[in-house]
């Protein structure tokens, strides 16, 4: 069968054979490749960066000792992974409503969808917050050691700011993914990924703070990406989806609560399965280095996944 004939722009008929339909899916694929990347490599970025703090973390803990390493490790897999998992989970909930507003040109109610996350994950945090207080019991029960648990239970009290920071941090995300902002979050997880890096090195090694300052260098990292995005959408409005605070943030929050719950159970499996991984590594004789190795292991998981 003859190449279908098509009337060019110039009045002349053109041949749009195989090969010219090869090479405009080619194209095609090119253009779409190109506009999607645009939009994922940044994402993909900002969540490396932000999931490399804790295991920087991680990594200069290991240079103070095996128990400090275990303890971070513990902490950063299990108590902080269990708030990371649900943090994450409720707050992609966004992903749906916000998606549908902008698509719909209601621009304004992402401020308001990010703003009833807010009230609804800040909520969720306060309940987390005994999961920490009481983590060494907790960790015992499930057959960790007592001095791994109490090591871990005591950074875990350290570390309840960053849980409060996740609380903030993904509607955030998700609020600016759907406008295609990627880009700022992208540069300001780059500025702090470098300077967690820095003062880790400082705090932990040079000054010999150890746990301590590897807290207090993790908490700030988190709320410095917080303070810095929140900083970015008062100050341009972010294409008027922001409009400052509203109470209907606080309208239809159960409705927003079961949208959020069945996101959060389908995310957090993921993570979870293997969080049990590093809890029943305690379990073995002489945990320390298997718990520091599984840890090791499970972060590394994460980075490529």
């Amino acid at each position: 069968m003859d190449a279908p004939l098509l009337q060019s722009r110039g009045g002349k008929e053109r041949n749009y054979g195989k090969e010219n339909f090869g090479s405009s899916a080619l194209g095609d694929f090119r253009n779409e490749s190109r506009t999607l990347w645009k939009i994922a490599g940044p994402a993909i970025f900002t969540a490396i960066s932000q999931y490399s703090l804790g295991a920087l973390t991680q990594t200069f803990a290991g240079f103070v000792g095996e128990l400090e390493l275990a303890a971070v490790s513990v902490e950063n897999s299990v108590v902080a992974g269990l708030a990371f998992g649900v943090m994450l989970g409720m707050g992609s909930a966004l992903e749906t409503l916000c998606g549908q507003a902008y698509g719909a040109g209601q621009i304004r109610m992402l401020g308001i969808y990010m703003q009833r996350s807010w009230v609804i994950l800040l909520a969720t945090a306060c309940l987390l917050v005994p999961v920490y207080v009481w983590s060494p019991p907790i960790l015992a029960f499930f057959g960790e050691t007592s001095e791994i648990s109490t090591a871990a239970g005591e950074f875990a009290i350290w570390m309840l700011p960053q849980l409060f920071a996740y609380a903030l941090n993904f509607p955030i995300q998700k609020f600016l993914q759907a406008q295609s902002k990627v880009m700022v979050m992208a540069w300001i997880s780059a500025v702090v990924l470098v300077l967690h890096a820095f003062f880790s090195w400082l705090l932990i090694l040079k000054l010999g703070w150890g746990l301590v300052g590897a807290a207090l260098v993790l908490n700030a990292s988190w709320w410095i990406i917080v303070i810095a995005q929140l900083g970015y959408i008062f100050v341009t409005g972010s294409d008027e989806a922001w409009n400052g605070f509203s109470w209907l943030a606080f309208s239809d929050l159960w409705g927003f609560v079961k949208l959020s719950l069945a996101s959060a159970v389908m995310l957090c499996l993921e993570f979870w399965y293997l969080m049990v991984l590093v809890v029943i590594t305690g379990r073995l004789p002489d945990p320390l280095i298997p718990v520091d190795a599984i840890s090791i292991w499970y972060t590394s998981f994460l980075n490529d996944a």
